[in-house]
């Protein structure tokens, strides 16, 4: 059986997941591979939050959906721990998906379009009850718990998706995640398509129902406002690639990847009298199709030296004390003073 701490509920290790780039007559012939993830590793342990951040096309949903196996892995493992014992995810055949799945749910990030128009809301809950054999009676008694349990009234039950706002759509869909009770959350970006002031409800829904009910999260977001409100560690993505990993403190307040500080200086003051510049990062993200030799990041870093050119940075720790995780891929980590958020 594979071996994990026993405060960690999911271990990724070294996860790939490349798509084949065909071409010729019938697409028969692979000129090349899209790497889409390419060697991600990560843990968070029971009861907690890690936020997964980075620009559009990072890699980000990709890692969630091999995760819960939607795609399956080029490469590497996924260690879960649930009420049977640690399974990987990875390996797993279709009966021992479908078990596991009943304990790691998703939140999709489009309300809008997650949920099918042509049921009813009692049936869109219910559906992972249907699945694993509930009982209509059970199913309907579940499904105004849950209602009830994420600020709905059970009476919505009976309507349909076109009846509510973009927050009780999420909610619902919050609903239908928790259904089997799960001990996982993968929520990717639940709250991107709400408006700021509906964002703060459903995160603060988020939160409360961690408590209540002890569930661990893997946050995928671009907004890193939402991810420090949220999360207890953060890990940013670029090109497939963890490139800094650490405590939301520790990472917002003293980055040590030139990408990260980038991402943190475009981050609005909430203080209307600030100056607030966010920084530029120059040249394109390298397509990726194409290998990268070295640093992906290097051909837009201001820091970039030869070794950055030549030789890819491995995500390695700089933290002196062993109780604080900070973890970065970058050569210059230790001689670099780069700027944070307070």
């Amino acid at each position: 059986m594979p071996q994990m701490p026993e405060d960690t509920v999911l271990q990724v290790t070294n996860l790939k997941k490349y798509f084949p780039i065909e071409s010729g007559f019938l697409r028969r012939k692979v000129v090349g591979n899209v790497r889409a993830v390419d060697g991600v590793s990560f843990y968070i342990k029971k009861g907690r939050t890690l936020g997964l951040v980075g620009e559009s096309g990072c890699g980000k949903t990709t890692v969630a959906r091999t995760i819960l196996r939607a795609i399956d892995p080029t490469e590497g493992s996924i260690l879960f721990r649930t009420r049977d014992g640690i399974v990987d995810m990875a390996t797993l055949d279709n009966k021992g998906l479908k078990k596991a799945r009943t304990e790691i749910q998703m939140v999709f990030q489009d309300p809008y379009s997650s949920l099918n128009p042509r049921m009813p809301i009692m049936d869109i809950i219910a559906e992972p009850l249907r699945a694993h054999g509930y009982s209509r009676k059970d199913q309907e008694e579940r499904v105004n718990e849950l209602l009830e349990l994420v600020g709905l009234r059970a009476e919505y039950a009976r309507r349909y998706p076109h009846s509510f706002s973009g927050g009780q759509r999420q909610r619902i869909g919050i609903a239908r995640a928790l259904a089997l009770n799960p001990s996982v959350v993968v929520a990717d970006e639940p709250v991107s398509a709400l408006d700021v002031s509906v964002q703060a409800q459903v995160l603060n829904l988020l939160l409360d129902l961690q408590e209540q009910m002890g569930l661990t999260y893997l946050f995928i977001s671009h907004d890193l406002s939402v991810v420090r409100y949220l999360c207890d560690r953060v890990a940013v993505m670029y090109l497939g690639r963890i490139v800094e990993l650490a405590d939301v403190d520790i990472l917002y307040g003293q980055p040590r990847h030139p990408y990260t500080s980038t991402l943190l200086s475009s981050v609005p003051d909430a203080d209307p009298r600030s100056a607030w510049h966010a920084k530029a990062i120059k040249g394109e993200i390298t397509g990726p199709p194409r290998e990268v030799r070295g640093c992906a990041f290097a051909p837009r870093c201001p820091y970039a030296v030869g070794i950055c050119k030549s030789t890819a940075p491995e995500l390695r720790s700089i933290s002196t004390d062993e109780s604080v995780t900070h973890e970065v891929a970058c050569h210059l980590a230790e001689e670099l003073e780069l700027e944070g958020v307070s």
